[in-house]
């Protein structure tokens, strides 16, 4: 699968904002104590490139459908990232090796690449 111009551009926001949030930790830190954090924004921000490759593969699919199951494609589709992003929150709140609020930092790197990538957009 060939990703777009536009999910390539989300996924180097992400990765960003992940690198972004870890090195605030560091800084904030300055010790091992960091590592939870860490994790939880590496397992977040995994997720929201698989939710953007999950995205690209969506609009890829319903470009061929007809429009009513088109709908209920997208409809299911959007659920089913959102059980994954409970899943990780989920994990990220019951492990204690790992941060919630990295977590939480992971997956709103994907709204705020979505939101980079709508207002930095040359169309």
């Amino acid at each position: 699968m060939r990703l777009s111009d536009l999910a390539k551009r989300m996924i180097l926001t992400i990765l960003s904002i992940a690198l972004i949030c870890i090195l605030g930790s560091v800084i904030y830190y300055r010790s091992l104590a960091f590592l939870p954090f860490m994790f939880g924004v590496l397992i977040g921000s995994a997720l929201s490139i698989a939710k953007v490759f999950l995205v690209e593969r969506t609009v890829d699919k319903v470009l061929a459908m007809e429009k009513k199951v088109a709908g209920n494609y997208v409809s299911i589709q959007h659920i089913m990232r959102l059980l994954l992003s409970g899943v990780v929150l989920f994990l990220g709140a019951t492990v204690p090796q790992i941060s919630l609020w990295g977590v939480v930092a992971g997956i709103l790197a994907f709204q705020l690449a979505v939101f980079n990538v709508r207002f930095t957009s040359k169309s």
